[in-house]
């Protein structure tokens, strides 16, 4: 495809003008020029070869010594001096909260360590209805190495600061680099053990179940966002989603899920200083009743 070109997904832009809007804040944030085209449609294509070609505007890579994520994230078994060619292939970049870092059904251009942040990885129905079908963390790798299509989208909840590789650049590096290739099985097969989690909890679990191993989840997560190689949970923090979300996430109404936070605070297990932010007054208990435990 000539630069300029629309694909099919650029297409979907002129009924989606919202993902049009993302993907000039994207590229307002990278400040790298692109090529636009005789539609004024911003291709991913352009996006990618202006930002290979244009060095000079490129944002710099932060240090991977000082990174929070080196010890976690899937760079975790390179060499100082692998570090170092990885990270000329790398930029950082920062994105504000509800700019769109992937697109499902675009081609895959560009892979991302987590820095830092919260991202919800969503699928769409062809009459726009949106399931959030995962969430990524800091140390987290989004993208699709190895592939030719996006399969979910990747939206900023919070903002966020990525580590980004060139999808086609990655995948080189990865073929050279059997440590890095064996530690992203590792997280695709955590990530796989994580999935079918879920399925037991959507299936089996009640309502208050399915709420404390959320609230687990996130405390555990958040509480990884250090150099730490094993970071320990969080007993305070604001939650990145509104209450529909979660409603959507563990497949309840939004009205059970108020109900239920309502009944953790007047239990002490939890503590609601606001809408947004949870403390964790007794972890034990609520470890209790995710597990179903008499």
């Amino acid at each position: 495809m000539e630069i300029g070109e629309r694909s099919e997904s650029v297409k979907e832009n002129a009924r989606f003008p919202a993902r049009r809007k993302s993907e000039d804040q994207f590229v307002q944030e990278l400040k790298i020029p692109v090529y636009r085209g005789k539609h004024n449609f911003v291709t991913h294509l352009g996006i990618a070869i202006a930002a290979r070609q244009a060095k000079a505007y490129r944002l710099s890579m932060s240090s991977c010594d000082t990174c929070v994520v080196r010890n976690r994230a899937i760079c975790s078994v390179l060499e100082s001096s692998e570090l170092h060619a990885l990270s000329s292939i790398g930029r950082s970049i920062k994105l504000s909260k509800g700019q769109t870092f992937v697109w499902e059904g675009d081609d895959s251009l560009m892979v991302a360590n987590i820095i830092e942040g919260v991202f919800k990885l969503t699928s769409s129905l062809d009459d726009g209805r949106e399931q959030i079908i995962g969430v990524a963390f800091p140390s987290d790798f989004v993208g699709r190495p190895f592939g030719t299509k996006s399969a979910y989208s990747v939206t900023a909840l919070s903002d966020a600061k990525l580590c980004v590789f060139s999808r086609r650049d990655f995948d080189s590096f990865a073929r050279t680099h059997p440590e890095l290739e064996h530690k992203l099985l590792q997280k695709t097969l955590e990530e796989l053990d994580r999935a079918r989690r879920w399925m037991l909890l959507l299936g089996r679990k009640t309502a208050p179940e399915r709420l404390a191993s959320f609230l687990l989840e996130i405390s555990e997560k958040l509480g990884g966002s250090s150099c730490d190689a094993i970071g320990k949970p969080l007993h305070a923090f604001e939650l990145p989603f509104g209450r529909q979300q979660i409603a959507d996430i563990l497949g309840l109404t939004i009205e059970t899920v108020s109900r239920q936070m309502t009944q953790f605070k007047k239990q002490q297990l939890i503590e609601l200083p606001n809408r947004t932010h949870v403390r964790i007054c007794d972890a034990a208990k609520l470890n209790d009743l995710a597990q179903a435990a008499a």
